[in-house]
């Protein structure tokens, strides 16, 4: 069980238990424009016309300062080498069951907000027939955290600054403005797909920069008003 603590207020504590953990592909205009070096199935620069989503499972959540684990079942294949993602992101949790809900009311839906690092296994990602399914949602291959900020608290989150190091070297480094889809449209629209439950988490997508990781590194993402979360990866 993962538990963040809830900023501004007296040692409160947020339990994450989501049912469904929904990110956003290509959300960012920089990030379309590199993913060419990431070679998934997506033609580079093709800006999306509507919101891309694809699903992450519980299992992959873990804690700040947690390891990340290189699957082990990776060494059953022939990746010359393989090549596992770190990508920096704002996410939300869901504050009640909502569905259809218009833009206009989407802040009344979000309870808070925290950094995510979306890890993501770029070979499986690529070669799976199902599509991103199994390569975004390996064990431990969504560290939340490193505590949680209320919608009231956070002010413009649709301007913060967000930035990814690796062993202490800036790699990401973007503000939430640059996102294709805000806030309130990609979540009316993924309202208008799957009802959403109290404390679903949702990613908003990374910018460009993203990048592979291996043992012994150490994943940094800082959000403004939020903090920085750290993960060290580690073999599985």
């Amino acid at each position: 069980m993962i538990a963040l603590p809830v900023y501004n207020t007296d040692a409160a504590m947020y339990t994450v238990r989501p049912s469904k953990i929904i990110a956003l592909g290509m959300n960012y205009r920089e990030h379309v424009e590199e993913i060419h070096s990431v070679q998934i199935n997506y033609t580079a620069n093709e800006e999306p016309a509507e919101p891309i989503l694809f699903a992450k499972t519980p299992n992959a959540l873990t804690g700040p300062d947690y390891p990340v684990m290189l699957p082990a079942i990776l060494s059953r294949y022939s990746f010359n080498p393989a090549r596992t993602d770190y990508e920096a992101e704002l996410a939300f949790f869901v504050s009640d069951d909502c569905r259809n809900v218009p833009e206009a009311d989407v802040w009344k839906h979000i309870y808070g907000f925290t950094c995510a690092n979306d890890i993501s296994q770029r070979d499986i990602q690529r070669t799976d027939k199902s599509g991103w399914f199994r390569g975004k949602s390996f064990d431990t291959f969504c560290p939340v955290g490193p505590r949680l900020v209320l919608t009231q608290d956070i002010g413009d989150a649709g301007n913060l600054h967000i930035e990814c190091r690796l062993n202490g070297k800036v790699v990401q480094s973007s503000t939430t403005a640059a996102m294709i889809f805000s806030i309130p449209v990609l979540f009316s629209f993924i309202s208008r797909n799957f009802t959403l439950n109290t404390g679903d988490l949702i990613l908003t997508g990374t910018p460009s920069g993203v990048g592979p990781i291996k043992p012994g590194d150490v994943m940094e993402v800082e959000i403004e008003k939020i903090g920085v979360l750290r993960n060290p990866v580690k073999a599985g």
